[in-house]
């Protein structure tokens, strides 16, 4: 605190943080996800459509060509994985879109709640409803094309943690962005992300890509995580390499879009913007 600034009008600190804070906004996004039938069906419906179309082109092509009856599950593995990050950083900035187009981030801001707890409240909330969406689709992938996800025991661990750890860091700076540059920055919410998609090589080597943009795809960390998916669906090998450059990669990512969170929310604060932010 500056000196002579009044104690009441001090800024917050952000050091002082309380579990029980983000508990009380994570049950308050449950009581509106239980309450919602249509938000549950929806956090089922498009991964089940990706799973289904994925799942029966790749069942057409290993029945055409022996290369893709070799590769068994890799197109479905890769389009669940895929969901993992997608779904993990859409659930987060769901949560967040919802404070804001309820112009209710000021409200939330006049209360002790801290931006680290709200934070953590919006990480909780995305595990909770990548598993209300994802866990349904994976017995699923069971059920129609015998692809069992939990079959890959401890790396699949490592591909949900690292995942997940790049769809927080998104979902950090975008929200962040959102709440300084207001609902004009909301588009990058639901697109930035797909920019991953032919990056990261979800459904093909890094190998494909050009050299120079192989080093691009290299300094991402979900490209580590797909290429040790098809390592262990097409060679049975689990690379603890990778996961090791993915986790170093995401520690980076993840500081940073932290870093960027908090600077433009206090920014947002200094300017007034809060109470101005909404539809």
């Amino acid at each position: 605190m500056s000196r002579g600034t009044p104690r009441d009008f001090a800024p917050p600190l952000y050091r002082s943080v309380s579990p029980a804070r983000s508990w009380a906004m994570l049950l308050r996004y449950l009581y509106l996800l239980r309450g919602s039938w249509p938000r549950i069906v929806e956090l089922i419906y498009w991964p089940t459509v990706q799973m289904l179309m994925w799942g029966f082109l790749q069942l057409y092509l290993s029945e055409t060509s022996g290369i893709f009856a070799e590769m068994g599950g890799v197109f479905i593995g890769s389009v669940l994985l895929w969901d993992i990050l997608f779904r993990g950083q859409l659930g987060f900035s769901i949560s967040f879109m919802e404070e804001m187009w309820a112009r209710n981030m000021g409200h939330l801001m006049m209360t002790p709640l801290r931006p680290m707890e709200f934070a953590a409240a919006l990480m909780a909330m995305s595990l909770v409803r990548l598993a209300v969406g994802l866990v349904p689709v994976t017995l699923m992938a069971i059920a129609f094309f015998g692809f069992n996800l939990w079959g890959l025991g401890l790396a699949l661990v490592a591909f949900f943690v690292n995942l997940f750890l790049t769809s927080w860091a998104i979902g950090l700076a975008v929200s962040g962005m959102v709440l300084r540059f207001g609902l004009g920055a909301e588009g990058l919410a639901w697109s930035v992300t797909f920019l991953l998609l032919p990056l990261t090589c979800v459904y093909y080597p890094v190998e494909v890509l050009p050299v120079w943009l192989q080093w691009i795809a290299l300094s991402l960390a979900p490209t580590y995580v797909f290429e040790g998916m098809r390592a262990v669906v097409i060679d049975g090998v689990f690379r603890a390499d990778l996961m090791a450059v993915a986790l170093g990669l995401n520690a980076i990512y993840f500081s940073l879009g932290l870093v960027a969170f908090l600077r433009f929310f206090e920014s947002a604060r200094r300017a007034g913007s809060l109470l101005q932010l909404g539809e």
